[in-house]
């Protein structure tokens, strides 16, 4: 009997030196606010006032769990998997906007170029109160982005709200097959001018084809580029990659680190300057995000090219897109974006060498405020600028490379009408490929070249 009450009082002194375990007690709490879960789960099944699907709960507790964490966070069912994945090959379906939620309805980061809302005149900025007549409040992201899709050739009525406008502005959008040329070129003069529109799989070989063409028709007497980056919402970090490897012979072009610095991965450029050193101007603003920050802050950092326009979006996280057992996916932000030097673009941005306001001869409003990622509700705070451990954003203001392990990791989640994501009101038209008269930044950075071109020469 004694050898009993001895093992008996051995037994309990062991679960009371577990259970006062610290890491014991984390796990027994997350057990009992899982089984919480459970129980809501199963009274809303029992006594919800109708028949409510067993998916659609799963889906939207998900969802409500990733989107509580920040604006980029996000849960992809197969459907919206499969669209994510034909976006970024550069050809879709729907209006050709770059969209994010703000404020409880849907703000348009970008219109894209040659699309049905740039034609319809979408600009970065806008409001979406309302489609086809129904009030977008009550609605996450993704249902508002499953709304606006619909088949090729139909019509949507979409209502705005854009600041500067006392009257609601009504639009009705054909929908269409969205075959996004990423890149576009010109030659001003003796400059070659490049837009890059958005980064997709395509972009880069683009990219060298334009270049290849201005160099092949000014030769020698090409005296630079420019850049246009101007409400490009971001897209593929491999892309953003190797772009800013074509203007540059070596060194980081980005770093990605994630909790803690536990990981750091370093993208380097690769030899090889595609213009030879020849003077370099791009252009950015409020609606440059993302892969378009990785590329302006790595040239800037480098000194390889004179930064022109407005201060950027400030979207410098990065989102892993893992694929799930269900054939859908989750798009988790895993780490931050740092340019050469260190720095966080998250929440900041680049801030251009040469601050360019978009002047317009007919409008002479004060200059509006500036909207970006850390106007968006739930933004994470910028890492350099908080303590170690403290990512959390301010609740008041508001990315695609196959890894072994069959993650991709991407810049942005862009999409069209069908993108979640994010961005600013900027004053600023998107670029129009026509000529650069009305164009007051571009003609700011044509003439900054033609004066580095004549600064060269005279050395």
């Amino acid at each position: 009997m004694r050898h009993f009450f001895k093992t008996t009082l051995y037994a309990i002194g062991f679960m009371s030196i577990t259970l006062s375990n610290p890491s014991f007690a984390a796990k027994t709490e997350t057990y009992n606010q899982l089984n919480l879960f459970a129980d809501v789960f199963e009274r809303i099944r029992a006594n919800y006032v109708k028949d409510v699907d067993d998916e659609e709960l799963i889906e939207a507790a998900i969802n409500g769990m990733l989107t509580s964490l920040d604006p980029h966070s996000t849960y992809l069912n197969t459907k919206r998997y499969e669209n994510m994945r034909v976006q970024t090959s550069g050809e879709f379906g729907g209006l050709g906007i770059e969209v994010t939620m703000d404020k409880g309805v849907i703000l348009v980061v970008a219109p894209m170029d040659d699309t049905p809302a740039f034609h319809a005149g979408v600009k970065a900025g806008d409001y979406i109160t309302k489609i086809d007549g129904e009030q977008i409040n009550g609605l996450t992201l993704n249902e508002a982005v499953d709304k606006m899709r619909g088949k090729v050739d139909t019509d949507i009525d979409i209502t705005i709200v854009r600041e500067g406008e006392s009257d609601v502005i009504e639009l009705t959008i054909t929908r269409a097959i969205i075959e996004v040329q990423s890149v576009r070129h010109r030659i001003e003069d003796e400059i070659g001018y490049v837009r890059i529109s958005s980064f997709t799989e395509k972009t880069t070989s683009g990219l060298r084809d334009a270049l290849k063409e201005i160099d092949e028709e000014l030769g020698d007497n090409l005296q630079g580029i420019v850049l246009d980056l101007r409400n490009n919402p971001g897209g593929l970090l491999d892309q953003a990659v190797d772009v800013s490897s074509t203007f540059l012979d070596r060194g980081e072009i980005v770093s990605t680190r994630t909790r803690n610095d536990k990981n750091i991965q370093r993208y380097n450029a690769k030899p090889g300057d595609n213009i030879d050193k020849k003077s370099l101007v791009v252009l950015i603003n409020g609606g440059s995000a993302s892969a378009s920050e990785i590329v302006a802050g790595a040239l800037q950092d480098h000194e390889r090219a004179v930064v022109v326009g407005t201060q950027s979006f400030g979207k410098g996280s990065v989102q892993t897109v893992m694929p799930l057992s269900t054939n859908g996916a989750m798009s988790l932000t895993t780490a931050y974006y740092f340019t050469p030097s260190g720095n966080s673009i998250q929440n900041e941005g680049i801030v251009p060498d040469v601050v360019v306001e978009q002047l317009r001869l007919n409008d002479s409003e004060a200059i509006r405020a500036r909207r970006s990622e850390a106007s968006l509700r739930g933004s994470l705070a910028n890492p350099n600028a908080t303590d170690e451990g403290d990512d959390e954003g301010d609740d008041e203001g508001e990315e695609d490379d196959d890894n072994d392990n069959e993650e991709n990791e991407t810049d942005d989640e862009n999409a069209d009408a069908d993108n979640d994501e994010e961005e600013e009101n900027e004053e600023e038209e998107a670029p129009r490929l026509t000529t650069a008269q009305d164009d007051y930044q571009l003609n700011f950075a044509l003439n900054l070249i033609r004066g580095m071109a004549i600064a060269r020469n005279n050395q």
